[in-house]
Parts: structure tokens; sequence; C-alpha cells
């Protein structure tokens, strides 16, 4: 019996070697190498794109082109969806200007600038503001409502919603006007269209103490409502004139935003009354009654967008804790400044005074 063994077969090898050839190796590694250049680019670009941005910002003064801290606020989305969130409350007034230990931000000032940080960023698609105002100083809120229509003329596709938390009357209605929608809640108030003038005549109290004015002037008119002397009708008639003009921008204004014919509103609803919120919505003056949910919403609607789409953001100043105590005890005395002027020097008011 043969017992010489068989040589082991070795199974043919299939399709080649059975390992990648150098080409395909090669291939392999230039493909690689391509792609790994083309992100470098890509990173590159978007960096340089951002650091010219900065450095174009940085050129700029502080208060030309300001700088906060973005905080989260709300939604899941990404930076392409970028709203922010602004809230204003109180009297629209300006602090007076102070270099002390106490000295705090002007209220008007932040706003302006947070407004203006926003315009500036070209990634901010949207602005919720949340109001909560009776109006003030006529000026300053038209300062404001100026600063709020370039955010909305900086570019098409924008969207503004204005949120009444409480209250929007006069000025605080008029800040509203520049919005895509106006969303109140279903207790605030909103109207109060129209201008207000308001001093004290101490005339007769004065003659009853025995005290009298010395007043020198260049001019018949110079002393206007002096608290002091009788009221002249006839310059009673020249600040009318006054009272009338500024109305009558506030008039046309309410007319062009909310479409409402300015024979309307002088006939009846922009006679300074207020309205509930339900009442406002029946006469036009505001689009919908909600919350916030409902106001990001809308502004998500407005954007083309799902709510969850939406990153929102609020800016914070970077302060010291001394800096924010002291503007938190400043802040309540600066207000009622503010409201103890406009009873004792005259002046244009968009302000509701309950």
């Amino acid at each position: 019996m043969n017992t010489t063994p068989y040589p082991a077969i070795r199974p043919r090898p299939r399709g080649g070697t059975g390992r990648p050839t150098l080409a395909i190796l090669l291939a392999i590694a230039c493909l690689l190498l391509c792609v790994s250049l083309g992100l470098n680019c890509t990173a590159a670009n978007i960096v340089a794109k951002a650091v010219a941005g900065r450095a174009d910002r940085d050129a700029l003064g502080e208060d030309e082109a300001p700088s906060f801290t973005e905080i989260h606020s709300y939604g899941s989305g990404d930076a392409e969806a970028k709203v922010v969130r602004i809230p204003f409350s109180g009297v629209i007034a300006r602090s007076a200007a102070d270099e002390s230990l106490f000295a705090r931000t002007d209220p008007v000032d932040l706003l302006l600038r947070k407004l203006r940080a926003a315009r500036l960023d070209d990634e901010v698609r949207g602005l919720l503001l949340e109001i909560d105002s009776p109006g003030g100083s006529v000026s300053v809120i038209d300062e404001i409502h100026h600063e709020i229509a370039r955010f909305k003329e900086s570019d098409p596709d924008r969207r503004i919603v204005v949120l009444v938390r409480d209250v929007a009357a006069s000025g605080g209605y008029y800040i509203s006007l520049p919005a895509d929608a106006i969303v109140a809640q279903p207790t605030s108030i909103i109207g109060s269209i129209g201008v207000i003038m308001q001093t004290l005549n101490i005339q007769s109290l004065a003659e009853k103490v025995g005290v009298s004015d010395v007043t020198i002037k260049s001019g018949a008119n110079k002393d206007l409502l002096n608290p002091f002397r009788p009221v002249d009708p006839a310059q009673v008639e020249l600040l009318q004139r006054s009272v009338d003009a500024t109305y009558g921008r506030f008039v046309s204004l309410v007319s062009a935003a909310r479409g409402i014919p300015e024979e309307t509103l002088r006939g009846g609803i922009a006679d300074g009354r207020i309205f509930d919120a339900a009442e406002a919505l029946e006469n036009r003056l505001v689009d919908a009654l909600g919350y916030r949910e409902d106001a990001i919403a809308r502004l998500a609607a407005e954007l083309s967008l799902e709510p969850e789409d939406l990153f929102i953001v609020t800016y914070k100043q970077d302060q010291t804790l001394l800096d924010a105590i002291f503007s938190e005890m400043a802040s309540p005395i600066d207000r009622l400044t503010a409201l103890a002027a406009s009873r004792t020097t005259p002046r244009l008011l968009y302000l509701w005074q309950p």
C-alpha cells in the first residue's frame, strides 16, 4: 500500500493577487488629499470672512458698531435663522449723563445700541421686540422708531414682530409701528394715540405766599407758560400748533403702518383713548392676541420657518457686579425723575398719563 502523501493543493487566487493594486491606493490617497484641501480652503475662507467682518466692525466706534454677549434664549435652530429678542419697559426718556460712582447705562441709549448691533449682524434675520411702555419724550421715541425702521430697511428679507406685554400706549405704540406684526397679550392696554404738553401754573399760590418772579427776556414769548404769570391765550395757541404738528406725524405713521385712513383715526380712535387688547384687535391696531410663544410662531411664519427652526438670542452687556447693583439702584430714581420733569417742564410727550 502506497503511503506517500499527496502534495497539498493550494487554491488558486481569484481576481488577481487579492490585494489592492498600487494604482488604487494612489487614487484613494489623491482623493483624500483633494477632500482635505477643499475642507481646509473652505474653513480658511470662513475664518477669513469672519476675521474681515470683525476687523471691519472693530474699525468702527463702539457706539457705531456696538458689541454684546449673545445669550441663547429660545429655539434649537442654527445661526442661519438667528433672531434677537429685545425687551424694553418703562417711560421712554433719556437719563442725565453722569460719571459718578452710581452712574448707570441710559436705557434709551442701550436700546438703540442693541438695535444697531442687530442691524449690523448679517446673520440676524429677525427681531422680537417685547414692549411694555406708556411712552415718553417725543424726539427720543421718534429716534427709536427710526432705528427700528433702519433694521427693517437694511434687508428686505428681515422681519420684526412686537409682543405687547402690558402696555403699548402712545409712544410705546409709536415704536411698535415698523413691525410686520403686533401681538398683544390678552390683558394688555393699547392706544393713547396723541400728544400732550403739561405744566403747572402757580400764580395764585405765589400771590398768597408773597412770592413774585423777576424775568428778563429777549422777546415776548421767551417765557412761554411762565408759572408765575397768567396763562396767555396767544402763547397757548402757539404751543397748540406744535402739538398739532407732532400729532399729525403720529397719525400719518399709524395710517401708513396699519392701513387705516387718517380720517378714520382722527374721527375717533386716535383721540387719545386707550383700548383693551380685544378692542385694539377689532380696530386693527394689533394683528393678534397671544403670548411669547404666539409671537415667536408669528415671527417664524413671517420668515417662512417653523418656530423650532429659530435660534433666538438676547444681548447682554458686560458689566461688573458693582455696575449691576448700582444700575438697579438708580433705575427707579431715573424713571421718577423723568416723570417729574414731564410735569414741571413744558415738553411734547407721546405719553399716556392715567
